[in-house]
């Protein structure tokens, strides 16, 4: 994923002249690309996450589209008060990158697990909270949001993933991207981020009468497009890497819920949150170690259904 972003980066910078990027200290063998044929529109900022959110949001306030890009819980967590205040506050045009969302950097343990951050990014007014699924939504991700006015947030795993559409999918403000779907399902699993590629390799093996459907966007999600999936499915299962509480699945749940009471949608199906069960994991191991060890899984809600 980390690849594709920046492939798409470079190709976008070459285009618009405004497009700047930020780092970390972090990145090396990934961002040399942009910092050699970009040099004027990068820099190393060293380890100073918070200092490089109010550095982006500088440069966005003299015409800059600034992109930090940090590990995970680092540009995230660690500098929440300047993404709340400098950024989301001003609607700065400045786009957070997280490589290594949920159990990616798994070996670092709990200092490098990021498992909160979409919870309290999509509580900020203003701010798009992102998490493609495979390469190719990547790529249109990072077009989308170097386009895009305003705040927003990309999770990335780390690099490796297998695409699952042949061509980036024209992606419009919190659009679902269905992965496969069928006439006859009358179940799906709604997924973000790396879980969309976990899942559909579950389901292929598995429970090929079982529709998967991509959520890119965790804040908004397209209120019509959900309303027409919540109806025509009676099962529904969401996945994500991280906590439950305020997460993807809450997220769901929250819309699905607004739809009901604004009468666009006559019935709720049932739906089953599969996600972190809010707690901290004292062991370190890889990432699908520790999806494991914290129930990240499908075949138990996949088995109550038959």
């Amino acid at each position: 994923m980390r690849n594709s972003f920046i492939q798409t980066l470079m190709a976008q910078a070459q285009a618009d002249e405004r497009i700047f990027l930020l780092c970390g200290d972090l990145g090396y063998s990934v961002l040399e690309p942009f910092a050699a044929a970009f040099p004027d529109r990068f820099l190393n900022v060293g380890i100073a996450e918070q200092n490089m959110v109010g550095l982006a949001t500088g440069l966005s306030m003299e015409g800059y589209t600034v992109f930090c890009y940090s590990i995970g819980n680092f540009p995230t967590l660690r500098a929440m008060e300047q993404i709340r205040y400098d950024v989301a506050y001003h609607e700065a045009n400045v786009k957070i990158i997280a490589v290594g969302g949920g159990y990616a950097y798994g070996p670092l343990s709990t200092s490098h697990h990021t498992t909160e951050e979409i919870g309290m990014l999509r509580t900020i007014p203003g701010m798009v909270v992102t998490a493609p699924g495979d390469p190719a939504e990547v790529d249109a991700m990072t077009a989308f949001i170097a386009q895009h006015r305003g705040p927003c947030y990309m999770r990335l795993n780390k690099a490796g993933e297998p695409r699952l559409h042949p061509q980036p999918p024209a992606l419009t403000l919190g659009g679902i991207v269905p992965v496969r779907s069928s006439a006859a399902a009358t179940a799906a699993v709604f997924a973000t981020g790396d879980m969309v590629g976990a899942a559909a390799r579950y389901l292929e093996q598995h429970a090929p009468h079982i529709d998967l459907y991509s959520f890119p966007f965790v804040n908004p999600i397209d209120a019509p497009q959900l309303a027409a999936l919540a109806a025509r499915y009676r099962h529904i299962a969401t996945l994500e890497e991280h906590q439950a509480n305020g997460g993807f699945g809450s997220a769901v749940l929250e819309r699905l819920h607004d739809l009901l009471s604004d009468g666009a949608l006559a019935a709720l199906p049932a739906v089953k949150r599969l996600a972190i069960p809010n707690a901290f994991i004292s062991v370190a191991g890889s990432q699908d170690y520790l999806r494991e060890k914290m129930g990240l899984q499908l075949n138990g809600w996949h088995a109550s259904l038959s």
